[in-house]
């Protein structure tokens, strides 16, 4: 998050920096190119121009997949034109709208606005495209999260072609679950059509002070290296090599040096930016949530088996049962008749969120906040439950109206996050993200509301009910992937009745 104005100078300029080096949102003049990433980019680039079918790239969250999609836009060749789609969460019939209004051939509103007729309009579109020398790029950010009728027309659009050339070139970005979700059988005509996959990783420790310091010196910076050798020891192992991670742990320990008036990083500063966040440090081994899930899986199995065993035992007569394994490995008779031992308590069920995958990746809360977070960091606060019932799935009216009683009572002194606005014209996309983010969060703490601004009516979708400053900022960090893109900020109630 960005801080208020004097501040952000001070901050700067203590370090000499022309912008934040370490902000989360994608930008093309901070691409780090070592590690690979600037080999797979160039390997994009000639896949996209060359090849014939659908391009993947996979990688977990926080390894920069929306920034490099964000750079391929900027390098693809000029007969090549590029539709970024960030919202996966999107039916059929809602993909083909936004083609055709991207190409500008979007039919006539109404009845006969069917899937059929939009994909008819988007070919006549993409044939016109071809005709004039140039091809249409389909880039699809949080593919993993796409629904399975929207990857079957993802299908379909590859198959439009001309004579010899397909119309539409397609690159799916997502988490590893993209790969679980390509590898079921209802998936493999499209697995099929891939010709190229890419695997986006998490820097090696060596690459860390290198990205950092890449980081500073495109913010500005010239002098030397800020950050010693021990903080990006610390910040490296802190972050497991995700460059999101590396980004909110070197802001913070950037900001943790300038509250003590210092101009070097130390692994102290290092140590209190991992404190002042909800980041767990990840499995060693590079063990991924899914392969916690399948392990977590594979021990409820067993403990299962296990059990019905030891049921199968009991029932045996007493002189043909078998001796009963201790702790220590050695054996001892069970007692004729007696019930076997409960089972162990079970491991949370296979698919559950593993501890050690945060939700989402924080954004930096503002400079006034951190001296105060550098001196503790306590325990999460959960926002508190909203009297109001969540508003229908795709009816923001009733947001509108089931939150007006909370944004005309709510205390001044309390805190919620403001998510995104949009000109009161554009309620038809507010809707569409309104329906998003209640399947990915809690909907009794979401909320909406209008205002008369000086440029016009606006339309905000706003979250949660905090008693402070630090709990909102908290809250904040843990929002997902997709909402941080957009820089939600932290604001009190009483902004809401400011003239």
């Amino acid at each position: 998050m960005p801080m208020p104005g004097a501040a952000t100078d001070m901050y700067l300029d203590h370090f000499g920096l022309r912008e934040s080096p370490f902000r989360i949102t994608p930008h093309a003049d901070f691409f780090f190119g070592g590690a690979n990433r600037r080999a797979l980019l160039d390997a994009l680039v000639y896949a996209l121009g060359r090849e014939e079918g659908l391009v993947k790239v996979s990688g977990e969250v926080g390894t920069g997949k929306t920034m490099l999609a964000r750079v391929l836009i900027d390098h693809l060749p000029a007969h090549l034109r590029a539709i970024y789609l960030a919202d996966p969460l999107m039916n059929r019939g809602e993909l083909l709208a936004v083609l055709a209004d991207e190409m500008g051939c979007a039919p006539a509103t109404g009845n006969d606005g069917s899937a059929h007729r939009l994909l008819r309009a988007v070919q006549e579109a993409l044939v016109a495209e071809f005709a004039a020398g140039r091809q249409i790029v389909l880039l699809i950010d949080e593919a993993h999260a796409m629904p399975a009728e929207t990857l079957e027309q993802i299908r379909l659009l590859s198959n439009l072609e001309s004579e010899r050339h397909k119309l539409i070139k397609i690159a799916l970005f997502g988490q590893p679950e993209l790969d679980d979700l390509l590898a079921r059988t209802d998936m493999r005509q499209l697995k099929d059509r891939i010709t190229q996959h890419f695997r986006l990783d998490p820097l090696q420790p060596d690459d860390v002070g290198t990205y950092i310091d890449f980081r500073m010196r495109a913010a500005g910076y010239r002098g030397p290296n800020v950050f010693d050798a021990a903080s990006v020891t610390r910040i490296a192992r802190d972050s497991g090599g995700l460059t999101r991670r590396i980004n909110i742990l070197a802001d913070k320990a950037l900001l943790a040096a300038f509250a003590r008036g210092a101009h070097g990083v130390t692994a102290a500063d290092a140590a209190r930016a991992f404190a002042d966040t909800e980041l767990r440090v990840p499995a060693p081994g590079g063990v991924t949530p899914t392969r916690l899930a399948l392990a977590v899986a594979a021990s409820v199995v067993l403990l299962a088996a296990g059990f019905l065993l030891g049921r199968s035992i009991d029932r045996a007569p007493p002189e043909t049962a078998p001796p009963a394994a201790t702790a220590g490995g050695t054996t001892a008779a069970a007692p004729a008749g007696r019930a076997p031992e409960p089972p162990p308590a079970a491991a949370p069920e296979a698919g559950q969120a593993p501890p050690a995958a945060p939700a989402g990746e924080p954004s930096v809360p503002p400079v006034s906040a951190m001296p105060d977070a550098i001196a503790s960091a306590p325990p999460h606060a959960a926002p508190e439950p909203a009297a109001e019932p969540p508003a229908p799935a795709d009816d923001l009216t009733s947001l509108l109206a089931s939150s007006k009683s909370w944004t005309t009572s709510a205390p001044d002194d309390r805190w919620f996050i403001q998510l995104m606005s949009a000109p009161d014209a554009q309620g038809e996309q507010v809707e569409r993200y309104v329906r998003r983010a209640r399947r990915t969060l809690d909907a009794q703490q979401l909320r909406a509301y209008r205002a008369d601004t000086a440029g016009g009516t606006k339309l905000a979708v706003i979250y949660g009910d905090f008693p402070d400053q630090r709990t909102a900022q908290q809250a904040l960090a843990t929002l997902p992937d997709w909402i941080a893109t957009a820089r939600p900020i932290a604001r009190q109630v009483r902004s809401l009745r400011q003239p």
